[in-house]
């Protein structure tokens, strides 16, 4: 398989095409990197490729906060500018004035 360059970025707010959920993408494989068992749990009529990149997210919905993996196919980007409420994002990101994420930095010895 062949993997293609991401359309997204870490820190970007994205929205699934399917599902009513959003999220922050904090880490991103550029092609499919997950167990066999849970591709094949996804139904078929809507199984993504796994020659594209996956997306991991701090995602939420109306209920609940969560880690999501999730296809670039199923992603577009969300323009609603309200902040995100997962207590996962404060870990690894700060809110900017102008409502973009940016990655804390980190230090390495």
């Amino acid at each position: 398989m062949k993997a293609s360059s991401a359309k997204f970025a870490i820190g970007q707010v994205v929205r699934h095409r399917l599902f009513d959920f959003r999220g922050l993408i904090f880490d991103v494989d550029p092609e499919f990197d997950n167990t066999e068992e849970w591709w094949l749990s996804i139904p078929e009529d809507v199984r993504p490729r796994k020659d594209q990149p996956f997306y991991h997210l701090f995602a939420e919905n109306a209920e609940t906060e969560y880690i999501a993996y999730v296809s670039e196919q199923n992603l577009m980007p969300d323009h609603s500018d309200e902040p995100l409420r997962n207590p996962m994002i404060e870990e690894m990101f700060v809110r900017e004035p102008n409502g973009a994420y940016r990655a804390k930095p980190t230090f390495a010895n």
